[in-house]
This record gives structure tokens, sequence and C-alpha cells, in this order.
């Protein structure tokens, strides 16, 4: 028999929230962001759930590809572009378009020799300095691109640094927006701006595709709560109660013995630990619901088992249900608990963990 943890993953929140993301940019098409196996939710899974998206994106090459193979039809796009001059006949076999971001990318489509259709993003670096061309080379790169006799379209993208946090002195989001305008004025085709953040708060950037991702499995970028924006949360992570301790004042809980008791506490160990996907690093006092009572960890996370606090639950015990995150606690709360984010939280979740789905 299994371990009592299970991943449910909800088809109806992710259709939910993909719909949340098109009524904010009722003028843009949508790309589904579905990297990291869907935020973790499982590639194929993630794939039904945003049936109703313009076209996935994704990182990964072979996955684009997967997509074709699971009959996925419709645009799919890679934000990072290729990696290999071996990429691109499989690339123009599945009709997979692609981000071009360096000088070397746009090397390798001049040298390919077969027949093709691109459809290229063009990605501009308009301050968050990860990928991209600088603004004041922009045009050079296109009108390069433009001479290719296999690129069909392009379309201009940039990523924003601060969407969720617009007034960030180290770089405004208008100032952002303000270089892309400036290097884009007068170029021909289609513009994508907006991630999550910029969807959810700044509409009016949508343009003409916006490429959600958090935000489609029930996460925020930051700027309120997922209920704030409406959001369901597409994942729950549950488990059970599977051994109960009374510890006096004095005992110490876990490795490195790092809790110890001020009072007679009555503590639950739950079926769940970092090899599962929960973080290590979260602090004694992350929240959690046990029989839908809000509760909190105790002690250092083990591999396979977290302690948490039953005192104030007395009906609570071996075999009580327990929920690490989900419908009933948003999984932004738990990863703010443990100094992190809710996407790191969801691409964590192990492969022993067993997924279902559920409506």
């Amino acid at each position: 028999m299994p371990r009592p943890i299970v991943a449910s993953i909800s088809l109806s929140a992710l259709q939910h929230n993909l719909a949340v993301a098109r009524a904010h940019a009722p003028g843009a098409k949508v790309w589904g962001v579905v990297k990291a196996n869907g935020y973790g939710h499982g590639l194929e899974r993630v794939m039904r759930g945003f049936a109703a998206a313009d076209g996935l994106a994704l990182v990964e090459p072979n996955y684009a590809v997967r997509l074709r193979e699971l009959g996925w039809t419709k645009p799919v796009l890679l934000l990072e572009g290729f990696f290999d001059a071996d990429d691109l006949p499989v690339l123009a076999r599945h009709d997979i378009q692609f981000a071009v971001h360096c000088e070397e990318q746009i090397t390798l489509l001049e040298a390919y020799a077969g027949e093709a259709n691109w459809h290229v993003h063009l990605k501009m670096n308009s301050g968050m300095n990860r990928l991209g061309f600088q603004p004041d080379v922009f045009r050079a790169a296109y009108a390069r691109l433009q001479k290719i006799a296999g690129v069909r379209s392009i379309t201009m993208m940039t990523h924003f640094a601060n969407a969720d946090d617009a007034g960030n002195p180290a770089l405004p989001l208008k100032e952002q927006v303000r270089r892309f305008q400036a290097a884009t004025e007068g170029l021909a085709g289609a513009r994508s701006l907006c991630n999550s953040a910029a969807d959810l708060m700044h509409g009016e950037l949508a343009h003409d595709w916006i490429r959600p991702g958090v935000m489609l499995y029930g996460g925020t970028p930051g700027g309120g709560t997922a209920a704030d924006f409406g959001l369901r949360a597409a994942m729950t992570l549950e488990s059970r109660i599977i051994g109960v301790q009374d510890v006096q004042p004095g005992e110490a809980v876990g490795y490195g013995s790092r809790f110890v008791a001020d009072k007679p506490m009555r503590l639950g160990v739950v079926a769940c630990g970092y090899a599962d996907g929960y973080p290590r690093h979260a602090p004694t006092g992350t929240p959690i619901l046990v029989d839908g009572v809000k509760t909190t960890t105790v002690g250092r996370v083990s591999m396979d088992m977290l302690e948490v606090d039953l005192t104030a639950i007395p009906g609570a015990g071996v075999g009580s249900h327990v929920e690490l995150w989900g419908q009933g606690l948003p999984i932004d709360e738990v990863a703010f608990s443990a100094g992190t984010i809710g996407y790191e939280l969801m691409c964590a979740l192990a492969p022993r963990v067993a997924v279902r789905e559920v409506e």
C-alpha cells in the first residue's frame, strides 16, 4: 500500500485560472506557460487543463516535442529558444516557435539550410539582464532576422523584473516599458510583454500576447494573495498523522533538537518530508492544517516526516487528515513562512508522491 501522502491536481482550477488570466487581458491571446513539468503539475495534465489556451510555452525542447506527441496542435513556444544547431530540424518538423535572444542564435538560423517556416520571438533585454538584446541593438537583430528566408513572423517580447513592484527604484516597470516601446517603434509584428504579475496588475500592457505562469496554478506572483485575484489552488498536497507523541517542558523535538518545549505539548507526526518536496528549511511555526484546523509545524523537517502541534486539537490523532498546502491553505502562505516562493514548492513535488486528478 502507498504512503498516505498524495497531491491532488484540479483540472477545473487550471481552467478557472486560465479564464482569470484571459479576463484581465480580453484583447490578447494567451500563452499558457507549462515549463518545469507544468510547474510540477504534470505536462499531460496541464495540457488538458489549458486546452482553451491559444498556445503553450515552456523552455525544454524535448517537452515541446512531447506536447506534439500528446496531440497538442496549437502553437508551442520555447521561451529560451534553441540551444544547438541540431535542435533546428526538430523544431521545423514539429512547427515549434522559439525565442531568439542572442547573436549566436541568429547566426545558426542564417546558416540553416533546411526548409522551415520559423515563427520567431525576438527578445529584448529591457533591464532584467538575463536574456535578450539590448535596446540599442534590437533593431539590427530584427533586420537580420527579416533577411532569413525561413522566418515567417517576428514577435517582439521582453520580460518584466518588477511587475509586482512597479515603483521599484532599481528598475521601475515604466522604465522597462519605455525602453521596449522606444526600441520597437515602427517595427511590424506582434508584442508580448505580460507575465502573471503584469497581467493581474497592469492589464493595459497586454498587447497581442500574454504569458501567464504561476497564476495559472493558483499561486500569486506578488502584490496580493491568490484569493485577492480570484485564483484557485490547482495542487493540494495532503497526508495523514501516523504517530502521536506527548512531550514535557524541557524536552527537545527532531534532528538537532532545535525546538525545546516550554510547556506540555501533544505532537503529531505527518508522513511528509523533504524527500516529498516539502521545504527542509521550513521553520517551526510554518502553517499547516490538521482536520481542517490551522496549526503549525514543530522542529526540523526530516526526509520522510515532520511534526505538528496538536495541543489545541484534542480530537486529532493517528489517521487525521493533514493539508500541507492547497485548497484550504494557500501555498504562498506556506512558502512565505519558509522564506521562499510558491513556485519552488510546486516545482519541488517529488516523483514518489502519488498524484491524482480531481475536478
